[in-house]
């Protein structure tokens, strides 16, 4: 995992780089306050932090301050480190957004201690996002297929109908529905029955344009949104989504 530290003393980070690197962190420096704010804005910024409370240009408690009124999607653990062990000092640190606050000196063994209650909070707060994720996705796209669900789709229709109107622009709304499926269901099982279903639409959506949108409207019936598109193109759209979708039952 990666760590930043934020500390101006090179004695300092050179001793906590051999300290945490045996423990398989990826050890990122910061000198000054405005160096460690700008890798906390990098893409794949450190979610672990141990900030030097008196770091030049920008102070540890103004990072811990700055990072929590950003708010960002994934949590990020700060530690301040101080040589000053007064109450109030703590508690100015801990209220301004700070996790953890180890006073100098300190043994090594108790920094790797909080760090792994860090990372135990950041790989907890990774399996909620994932989570939340997945639930989103199942919310979003159907379970069978992988396109849009019923609802999805049709907020989506009324969406980018408004948005063509709004921009005088055209739109095509093509509904379409797979032939003979309960022929399959009865014949072959709703196993069979669900993978023409998984087919069809993999097959269609390979054949779309990656701004249009399918979703599945009802058991056998999806619908696709295209916008920008004519009832010229539209026609040869839902001829090409036919033809590749069609499905040889004999088969």
């Amino acid at each position: 995992m990666k760590i930043l530290i934020g500390d101006d003393a090179p004695i300092s980070r050179r001793l906590l780089e051999a300290a945490l690197t045996p423990e398989g962190y990826e050890v990122v420096f910061a000198a000054d306050g405005n160096e460690a704010l700008r890798i906390l804005e990098e893409k794949d910024a450190p979610r672990l932090v141990i900030l030097d409370r008196m770091l030049p240009m920008a102070d540890g408690v103004e990072i811990c301050q700055l990072i929590r009124e950003r708010a960002g999607e994934r949590y990020v653990y700060l530690i301040l480190i101080s040589a000053e062990g007064q109450q109030r000092e703590i508690i100015d640190g801990l209220d301004e957004g700070a996790d953890d606050y180890i006073i100098k000196p300190f043994h090594l063994s108790e920094l790797r201690a909080r760090l792994r209650s860090g990372r135990r909070i950041i790989e907890l707060e990774e399996q909620l996002f994932a989570a939340r994720e997945l639930l989103r996705t199942r919310t979003i796209n159907d379970p069978l297929t992988g396109v849009l669900t019923r609802a999805a789709i049709q907020e989506l229709r009324v969406n980018e109908i408004a948005r063509a109107t709004r921009e005088g622009r055209s739109i095509a709304i093509i509904s379409a529905n797979l032939d003979q499926l309960e022929v399959i269901n009865d014949t072959y099982g709703h196993s069979a029955g669900d993978a023409v279903l998984v087919e069809a639409a993999q097959r269609m959506r390979s054949s779309m344009r990656k701004y249009d949108a399918i979703g599945r409207s009802g058991g056998d019936e999806f619908l696709i949104v295209s916008p920008g598109c004519n009832g010229e193109r539209a026609a040869v759209l839902a001829d090409r989504l036919r033809s590749w979708a069609k499905w040889n039952v004999s088969s």
